[in-house]
């Protein structure tokens, strides 16, 4: 194997081996981000897309390489298959076309792979994006919650005080303090009405975004089963090169 498909073949190897660790249960997207916050990465993450590019076209030229090679041995291996050669020659061809095709398969998953992994990596950071959120607007309408609890104790309570003022003789000291409390009745209920808005508010944006989150899931799973029966198809073609 020459130097250039060695390096294919290593990189495949790791493509599979990062994947298997972004399929681990007990390390979060939210655990994930973190490790992507790392100062060593975000310095990586400037010259990310350059790189991801650069692989690409390289992988596709070995590819397309070993295509060529493919097509080229396998009808050589035809051609001297009828003309009755010598065994050496034949086994020399087959030879030839084995590792071609091996370069293919090599070049084929490795371009998967990629393509894969970065997919994985973009799902990871938007699901722990909205891990995040979700996080936050949960604690907005508790704060909401707490709030509007407040504001109604103290309404019913200035009810109260506001109806025994009422029952008790009107004089004139007693009809300025129940304006008074009247108007902050009113006030209270107008903060009560925002709160109320800014909690039904909040409990759409939280379904919305456990809607994304279950989406996102979803895709995730769906690129997992991708994955399994890429692998499962490896395994295959590696049991035919091994025969």
């Amino acid at each position: 194997m020459t130097f250039q498909w060695t390096a294919v073949a290593i990189f495949l190897y790791g493509e599979i081996g990062v994947i298997l660790v972004f399929c681990l249960p007990f390390i979060s997207p939210l655990r994930w981000q973190k490790i992507f916050m790392i100062p060593l990465w975000s310095k990586m993450a400037v010259f990310w897309n350059k790189m991801f590019l650069t692989i690409i076209v390289l992988l596709i030229v070995l590819f397309l390489d070993a295509f060529r090679e493919v097509r080229k041995y396998s009808s050589i291996h035809v051609n001297e298959k009828t003309a009755n050669v010598n065994t050496n020659a034949f086994d020399h061809i087959q030879m030839k076309l084995f590792r071609s095709q091996r370069n293919l398969y090599l070049s084929g998953f490795s371009l998967f792979l990629w393509l894969v992994l970065r997919r994985t990596v973009t799902l990871l950071t938007q699901l722990a994006k909205g891990m995040t959120s979700h996080a936050a607007l949960e604690a907005q309408v508790n704060d909401a919650t707490e709030a509007a609890r407040k504001y109604m104790a103290e309404n019913e309570r200035l009810q109260e005080a506001l109806s025994g003022k009422e029952s008790s003789k009107k004089t004139e000291s007693a009809g300025a303090s129940d304006e008074k409390l009247k108007k902050e009745v009113e006030l209270l209920k107008a903060e009560l009405q925002k709160t109320s808005d800014a909690l039904n508010k909040a409990n759409n944006e939280v379904i919305a975004v456990k809607k994304q989150s279950e989406g996102l899931k979803k895709e995730y799973d769906h690129l997992m089963k991708e994955y399994e029966s890429l692998q499962t198809s490896l395994n295959e073609a590696e049991d035919k090169k091994d025969l």
